[in-house]
């Protein structure tokens, strides 16, 4: 019989990692998923006076903006990519863990990552790149928000971005948004996007 993969995360005193432990051939086409958790709705976005449109929820994830050494889950894993006709984008990829102990410790990953986003060498020698620490919403077992602005000193064009992290039991969510036009809407984002989506997850 096959037997369940698993995404483990393990935590040790020096970093948190995101660890993937995966099968192959017929063991991974075995696999069971869980029931999908809720996901965005384009109604939680924040407004800018554009139309959110975006395809279905889908199983498997979609790449977060930053850094290089996220998990690439198989299974129990879903994303949404949304995005406006005019300047702001939108992605949520949000996983489902085998415990909750491993749910915990890839939220403090994730936010550690956010946390990190601003100093890495990615963004190129011509980028001003500040860091912004939101802080908490009050919902389920907790989520945080974080930001990040991009500026080019070559020219005007800048990047305002939002983090939102959230966990319901053993269910992790990540949440995103993005413009190159509009100033980030942190109360918005904090209070409906982020807090809709985790509500909702089960």
């Amino acid at each position: 019989m096959a037997r369940r993969e698993k995404l483990r995360v393990a935590v040790t005193a020096a970093a948190v990692s995101a660890l993937l432990s995966v099968g192959s051939g017929a063991e991974a086409a075995a696999v069971e998923w869980r029931p999908r958790p809720g996901m965005v709705y384009l109604s939680d976005m924040p407004k800018d006076g554009t139309t959110w449109y975006g395809m279905a929820a889908r199983r498997g994830w979609t790449a977060p903006v930053c850094g290089r050494s996220w998990p690439d889950p198989e299974i129990n894993v879903w994303s949404r990519e949304v995005q406006t006709s005019e300047t702001a984008a939108g992605r949520q990829n949000t996983i489902l863990f085998d415990t909750e102990a491993e749910a915990v410790a890839f939220a403090a990953y994730a936010r550690q990552v956010y946390a990190d986003c601003p100093t890495s060498p990615d963004h190129g020698p011509n980028a001003i790149v500040t860091g912004y620490d939101y802080g908490t919403v009050d919902v389920e077992e907790g989520a945080t928000v974080q930001g990040m602005r991009v500026t080019y000193s070559f020219n005007d064009n800048y990047h305002n971005h939002l983090f939102g992290v959230g966990r319901d039991g053993d269910t992790v969510t990540l949440i995103e948004w993005e413009s190159n036009w509009s100033a980030p809407p942190v109360d918005y984002f904090k209070n409906v996007t982020v807090k809709n989506v985790v509500n909702r997850l089960h």
